[in-house]
C-alpha cells in the first residue's frame, strides 16, 4: 500500500483562489496543511523557496511534487491526473 502524500497549500485567508482551490481539495476528500503566509509573513520565503521563486497564492504541493497554483490543481483534475496523485499512486 503506497502511503498518502501530505498536501501543503500555502495561502492567504481573502485570495479567492486559495479558497477555490481548498475547495477541490475537500470535495477530493483529502486532508491538508493551509500555511496562511498573510498570518505568519516569515512563511512566505520557504514558500518562495519551495516554489522557486514563486510570489502568489496559493502555492500547492502534493507531498514532493509542486503543482503549482488554483489553475494547475483544476488542471490537474481535468485531465484525470490529479486523484493518482493525491492517492500516492502518480510517477
Amino acid at each position: 500500500m503506497t502511503a498518502t502524500p501530505t498536501i501543503v497549500i500555502y495561502a492567504t485567508r481573502s485570495c479567492p483562489f486559495c479558497i477555490q482551490a481548498k475547495s477541490l481539495l475537500r470535495e477530493k476528500g483529502v486532508a491538508f496543511e493551509e500555511i496562511d503566509v498573510g498570518a505568519e509573513p516569515q512563511r512566505r520565503a520557504e514558500m518562495m523557496q519551495r516554489a522557486r521563486g514563486r510570489r502568489t497564492v496559493p502555492q500547492i504541493f502534493v507531498g514532493d511534487v509542486h503543482v503549482g497554483g488554483c489553475d494547475d490543481l483544476y488542471a490537474l483534475d481535468r485531465s484525470g491526473r490529479l486523484d493518482p496523485l493525491l492517492a500516492g499512486s502518480a510517477g
